[in-house]
């Protein structure tokens, strides 16, 4: 038997067809999304200005959510991570970052990664498979219900496992979901696509029309040591992506950042922020610095204070403006670079 479509997929003119062919006014689309979207509604029955008969049919033509949260993990900074369990059994993490009126949400686009970045958990057993547009989307849903009443996501960062222009059909059509008024309403501008750099698809992204934020991952500034920490075949090389970047900011009018992981000893010396800051100080860019939050199984070292001070401070002298990424979520690994596509056992359970 044929699974009906999940809610979370469905575009307002696909919902639209549905509810016509049940032969319902159009206004129960309006209806329906409101439930689902700002109401938090999880079962048709609650959706209770729709007619008892009506509620009744929509399971046979619609699915309401194919996802289901296993596990929720909070950290003494407030961070939440979620473990999401997929329709077919595979599972991945989401989070939730509050700070202050910022409710921030990082939610994955493939079940697993290929890249392999050697620094990253979420790479670390390969690619199981990508996500489609309503798995994306009912992250941000799961993470909303962790909320308080009232309460919505201010900013969406797809940061979570996997790459996402690897996925980019699904990726463009969660984006354009979770943007739409119908929605959930989250400003283009409030939302954060990262990626390593695939080729063709920075400009594919720019050509959406939507002025979503791009983050790439440097994290070197020579394809010699970026090679080697990023051995994923057929990268943007660090010239051409800065072309890409400055061609996103001309189209789109949003300024790239480029992410760096500093890993103590391997890309964190002054050499390397002299030759940093000549890379990308002829663009309309700017530096994300990230302290490595460190993953059991990998060689890396979190660099100390000091030397983060040092290499930020070589960045800012050359004329780079910079920021830093304070690392949160580290007590529940969900910190940059941490999440993972399987459950990691419990204190307890160990």
């Amino acid at each position: 038997m044929t699974q009906p479509p999940p809610l979370a997929g469905l575009d307002r003119e696909e919902l639209l067809k549905i509810v016509s062919s049940l032969d319902e006014p159009d206004y129960r689309v309006d209806q329906i999304f409101k439930w689902f979207y700002r109401k938090r509604a999880k079962w048709f029955d609650e959706m209770t200005d729709l007619t008892a008969e009506l509620r009744g049919r929509l399971p046979e033509v619609l699915g309401i959510l194919g996802t289901n949260v296993t596990d929720v993990r909070t950290d003494k900074d407030g961070t939440l991570k979620l473990l999401v369990r997929l329709g077919d059994g595979h599972t991945i993490e989401s989070a939730l970052i509050p700070q202050g009126q910022r409710r921030t949400g990082c939610v994955s686009t493939q079940a697993g990664c290929p890249v392999g970045c050697l620094f990253c958990a979420s790479g670390a057993k390969g690619l199981a498979r990508n996500l489609d547009a309503a798995e994306i989307v009912e992250q941000a849903l799961h993470l909303t219900y962790e909320l308080p009443g009232g309460k919505h996501l201010t900013h969406l960062v797809f940061m979570g496992i996997g790459e996402g222009l690897l996925n980019f059909d699904a990726l463009a059509r969660a984006i354009r979901t979770l943007n739409a008024p119908w929605g959930m309403n989250i400003g283009a501008r409030r939302m954060t696509v990262s990626t390593v750099g695939i080729p063709g698809t920075i400009t594919r992204l720019a050509a959406l029309g939507l002025q979503v934020n791009l983050a790439v991952s440097l994290h070197a500034p020579t394809d010699e040591l970026r090679a080697r920490l990023i051995p994923y075949g057929g990268l943007l090389k660090v010239e051409e992506l800065m072309g890409e970047a400055e061609d996103y900011f001309v189209n789109t009018g949003r300024e790239v950042t480029f992410e760096y992981v500093l890993l103590a000893g391997v890309n964190d010396s002054r050499k390397l922020a002299e030759r940093l800051a000549d890379t990308v100080k002829p663009c309309h860019a700017s530096v994300n610095l990230i302290a490595y939050n460190e993953v059991q199984g990998t060689p890396f070292r979190r660099p100390s204070a000091d030397a983060v001070k040092a290499f930020r401070s070589v960045l800012e002298k050359r004329g780079v403006r910079v920021t830093f990424r304070r690392s949160r979520g580290t007590g529940v690994a969900a910190a940059c670079g941490q999440l993972r596509l399987d459950a990691l056992p419990r204190d307890d359970d160990v």
